[in-house]
């Protein structure tokens, strides 16, 4: 079982679930490309008996990508329980990387199934039905995540951790320039600002939409549709912020609405 993407997939989902680490998956079924990398990464919401509520993106800048030695950006899946309300409170419990981002959230009106030919992104943006402000504290099973590799950090659900998710601010996102948009983010500890950050979409593959884009065409060539009702955080637009448990983050994206997520 162990030799099978299902097994490594298996370690993976216990080492999440328990807030345990993995040096490495074995070398019997330790994936060496991206492809097999992915392969583990479909098992994970089964073993889990988790819904699928939508996917993320990592190292959407080439300072990202560098860090943690990969070709391009990362696709990873969200799972139901990761996924939370503005002003929820979430365990840094097993969290190696202790840091937070802020991203823009995409969440989609309709089925963007696979096929042939290349999905423009005004085709992608066409099937967007809300843009919603997005905290991630991501994660990593692996606590040498910087030299885990591009196939296990895929195996691993491309870092995804827990998820923030502020309120629909309707049909204002079809207007604003994304490259251009500021994000400012307050690190609060015992209630006062401790650190700040601010950034802009540009931080994100140079467009938040332009990852959206690249992430439909990722499950395509996948055969992998993206469905309605799930949502993508396209990655994220500031420099990392630590945080530590007792933590209050706040991430202010302008008429896009706010989002905050509190830390244990």
């Amino acid at each position: 079982m162990n030799d099978t993407p299902a097994g490594a997939a298996t370690l993976i989902w216990d080492a999440l679930h328990s807030g345990g680490a993995l040096e490495a998956l074995p070398e019997g079924c330790r994936p060496r490309t991206r492809a097999e990398g992915y392969a583990i990464q479909a098992f994970v919401p089964g073993l889990a008996g988790q819904a699928l509520v939508g996917w993320k993106l990592a190292a959407t800048s080439l300072a990202g990508q560098h860090h943690i030695d990969v070709s391009g950006p990362l696709a990873g899946r969200i799972l139901a329980c990761a996924a939370h309300r503005t002003g929820a409170t979430v365990s840094l419990r097993g969290n190696h990387m202790r840091v937070a981002e802020a991203e823009f959230g995409f969440v989609m009106a309709r089925d963007l199934p696979p096929r042939s030919a290349v999905y423009s992104e005004a085709e992608v943006l066409a099937a967007v039905g809300a843009v919603v402000p997005v905290i991630e504290v991501p994660n990593s099973r692996f606590p040498d995540f910087v030299r885990a590799g591009e196939a296990q950090l895929l195996a691993d659900l491309a870092c995804a951790g827990q998820f923030a998710m502020g309120d629909d601010a309707g049909a204002l996102w079809r207007d604003i320039s994304f490259p251009e948009h500021p994000v400012q983010v307050h690190l609060l500890r015992e209630g006062a600002t401790v650190l700040e950050r601010t950034g802009t979409g540009s931080a994100v593959l140079g467009d938040p939409r332009t990852a959206l884009a690249w992430l439909v065409n990722e499950l395509s060539a996948l055969g992998i549709t993206l469905e309605a009702g799930q949502l993508v955080s396209t990655g994220t637009c500031i420099e990392h912020l630590p945080i530590q448990a007792g933590d209050r983050i706040q991430a202010d994206f302008g008429i896009l609405g706010q989002v905050t997520v509190c830390l244990s």
